[in-house]
């Protein structure tokens, strides 16, 4: 058995029977012989001593190269045939990809078996020449895919890669096609892949050379064509649904019949073809959505320019610039349909939040929070709150009316429920982040939460307190630590109170037997607040205590300082106010007053007339804010002055006043202590005066506080550290830090460098 011509005299019609796909006919007893034929050829030198090797002189007892030379020739002269056959039937395109493929089916399925028959050859002549290096040997079924490389594959590549590309080509057209041999003509490429250092690792070469590169070269010239044809003939929002389906059919297309790593160089091929070569037709209709609201189209162009490198840098550009328009058109819409931009403060913000809300959720849901829109709605927000045709005078307008529409919402007026209120606030703190001059809004927000205490105003102790929070949280301890106190100068009140009336009904009690007792008491409500941290002035004008209230205000003031020894009481009186029942008219009113209009309506409890003169004695109230109090109460005609009198002017020498005895109101509860706009406007003055004040103060500290860490700056490192410092605060002006610079070198806190007049040295 061991003579090759009589072993393969045997194997001869059973190797054909299988490469001609003859299975049926060949029985079991037929494969077992085949099999032992090939054990037994191999096996001869084990029992005779001889020796076989390829090209070697070493001794062996495996035989096997001549038997693995005979069958390789007869696969090689099989599929020579093969080739034969197809080009003497001159097949081309799908009868080319239908002879390959089922060839290919047939002839894998036939060298599978070959493989097994031959396991012992594998076993041991082959992985001995595999093991001393003969890179020109491999296992069976991987010589049988070499040979159909080297004599099949080596001649019909071409036609067969041109015949799948049209066949996709006209998948791509929407026609269809038999996708199977595409996905056959793939696999045998991939398979074709043999790595010739180790035949047991297969490569992408084949299938990268072959197909994959003429495949994605096919796939440019194809969209390059069709996307201009396209946009010749539809709108961009078409051609962005265009661009998905079309991305959406090539990523399926690898699903079904190309290899998954042919996935990223084929998106990137459409991407560039399909986006990246028209991104200057698409980019300007980016406005155009803008402008129509267009949310799914947006979202698609986002989407789509997304995937190309710089994209998105125009619409990002694009974006910033129509939140700005839109955010300044509504403001000057506003503008323009109130002349008093404090009255309007609530529709001002209410607008600045409504602009912002609209566009933070086109930005989540049409541009999925991308970090580039979401800064470029923040730059074009700081734009426009701090910059717009209200705020003409500075950003510091900005901050005073976001104060005062966060004092509309935390007053009793507000009609806003407790969670509207909340979520208000949240929206609030969304524009307060883009406030440039903080330092303004907390000086107005102190102001205003500070006469919502006292005035009793507030709407809510709990929305007041996450006001708080909230500021806090934003911008840190030391900016609302005078806001907290004021809440705790709340409480230490009620209790100094409770503890008042408690003394004073324990001192009724023992003079119960007495006449008269304390009934000259009146009831009062007295607010001790710790003058630091509250926000107001000593009154501008002197004052006489009515002799109604005299009593008990030296009660208190006994009361308070043996409690508090060393403490010194400062009475507010151009913040305090009162109830005055009246007994003069038909109807009983009770009249809300300011101290000072008390005093004016107490003394028409000795008469009914009064010349300015013996007003301003008996109550020792100023000019000026007298002739304000008086003019509340003629317009409200408690008081009525003579045409003689008004002949003269309002608080000219002369004047008399008379209690208007026929005074009628549909209300019982008359309120007679109007704010007077003059002061309204006087008080927002001085608050801007006082912020710049501050400033000062602030920029000066910054800079001992930079130049005792540094020791030593230059002038502009020293200008930029101060404006990094105090940015989250406000922006400082560099004529006024040029002027702090200056009053330091003056106290000697710093000085000039000997020599060098742009550095600065700290004075220790």
């Amino acid at each position: 058995m061991g003579d090759i011509e009589a072993t393969w005299a045997i194997l001869h019609p059973g190797v054909d029977q299988i490469l001609n796909r003859l299975l049926d006919g060949m029985s079991y007893t037929n494969w077992i012989n085949m099999y032992t034929t090939v054990y037994n050829y191999c096996a001869m030198g084990s029992t005779s001593g001889g020796a076989e090797h390829s090209g070697s002189t070493s001794t062996a007892m495996v035989m096997g190269a001549q038997l693995y030379k005979n069958l390789r020739s007869h696969l090689n002269a099989h599929l020579n045939d093969l080739v034969l056959t197809a080009q003497r039937d001159n097949l081309t395109g799908v009868s080319l990809l239908q002879f390959y493929t089922q060839n290919w089916n047939s002839y894998t399925t036939a060298t599978t078996y070959l493989n097994h028959i031959f396991h012992y050859l594998n076993r041991h002549w082959v992985k001995r020449e595999i093991d001393e290096g003969r890179k020109e040997v491999y296992d069976i079924y991987t010589m049988s895919l070499v040979a159909w490389r080297n004599n099949l594959f080596a001649k019909v590549h071409r036609p067969v890669l041109k015949a799948s590309l049209k066949l996709i080509e006209q998948q791509r057209d929407h026609n269809h096609i038999d996708t199977a041999l595409i996905k056959l003509v793939t696999e045998s490429f991939v398979s074709l892949g043999i790595d010739e250092s180790m035949s047991s690792r297969s490569t992408m070469d084949v299938y990268n050379q072959y197909f994959d590169q003429p495949f994605l070269e096919a796939t440019r010239d194809y969209y390059y064509v069709e996307s201009r044809r396209f946009l010749a003939t539809h709108s961009v929002p078409e051609y962005l649904k265009h661009i998905e389906s079309r991305l959406a059919e090539e990523s399926a297309r690898v699903q079904v019949y190309l290899h998954p790593r042919t996935a990223g160089p084929l998106i990137k091929t459409c991407e560039a073809t399909l986006i990246g070569a028209h991104v200057g037709v698409l980019q300007p209709e980016f406005q155009t959505l803008l402008d129509g609201e267009r949310l799914d189209d947006l979202y698609r162009m986002y989407k789509i320019l997304s995937r190309v490198p710089g994209g998105l840098n125009s619409l990002r550009t694009t974006f910033e610039e129509h939140v700005k328009r839109q955010g300044l058109a509504a403001v000057e819409k506003i503008a323009q349909e109130s002349s008093d931009a404090a009255a309007s403060a609530g529709a001002v913000d209410a607008a600045l939040l409504a602009i912002h809300r609209q566009f933070s959720e086109m930005v989540q849901t049409c541009m999925e929070g991308e970090p580039g829109f979401v800064a470029a709605l923040d730059k074009a927000c700081r734009d426009f709150v701090n910059r717009n045709d209200v705020c003409k005078s500075g950003s510091s307008k900005s901050p005073e009316l976001l104060a005062a529409f966060c004092d509309q919402m935390l007053r009793k007026s507000s009609k806003t429920e407790a969670g509207e209120i909340e979520e208000t606030l949240n929206h609030v703190m969304t524009v307060f982040k883009y406030v440039e001059d903080k330092d303004v809004f907390q000086k107005f927000y102190s102001k205003a939460l500070a006469k919502r205490l006292v005035n009793g105003l507030s709407a809510s102790d709990d929305a007041e307190a996450s006001m708080i929070a909230k500021l806090k949280e934003a911008c840190g301890f030391e900016y609302t630590n005078k806001l907290q106190k004021m809440f705790q100068d709340m409480g230490l009140s009620k209790d100094l109170n409770d503890a008042f009336r408690e003394q004073v009904r324990q001192h009724q009690e023992d003079q119960m037997t007495g006449i008269g007792g304390n009934s000259d008491l009146v009831d009062l409500n007295i607010l001790v607040l710790g003058t630091a941290s509250w926000p107001f002035t000593p009154p501008v004008t002197g004052f006489s205590y009515p002799d109604d209230l005299v009593k008990t205000y030296e009660r208190f003031s006994r009361f308070f300082t043996n409690k508090h020894s060393g403490r010194k009481l400062n009475w507010l009186t151009h913040l305090s106010k009162g109830d005055l029942k009246t007994n003069c008219y038909k109807q009983k009113y009770t009249f809300l007053v300011s101290m000072y209009q008390m005093a004016v309506l107490l003394q028409y409890n000795n008469g009914t007339a009064f010349s300015w003169e013996e007003l301003m004695q008996s109550t020792e109230i100023s000019p000026d804010v007298l002739k304000a109090q008086i003019g509340n109460l003629l317009k409200a005609r408690v008081l009525t002055v003579t045409s003689a009198s008004l002949l003269r002017g309002l608080g000219e020498p002369g004047s008399t006043y008379t209690l208007n005895l026929d005074f009628k109101s549909k209300k019982i509860r008359v309120n007679l202590n109007m704010v007077i706009r003059n002061e309204m406007r006087q008080e927002a003055d001085e608050t801007h005066k006082h912020v710049e004040e501050d400033r000062k103060h602030l920029i000066q500290a910054a800079i001992v506080r930079i130049m005792k860490t540094r020791r030593q700056m230059k002038y502009q490192d020293l200008m930029s550290e101060v404006l990094t410092q105090l940015s989250t605060r406000f922006r400082p002006k560099v004529p006024d830090i040029k002027k702090c610079i200056d009053i330091l070198l003056e106290k000697e806190y710093i000085e000039r460098r000997e020599g060098e007049k742009d550095v600065f040295a700290y004075v220790a």
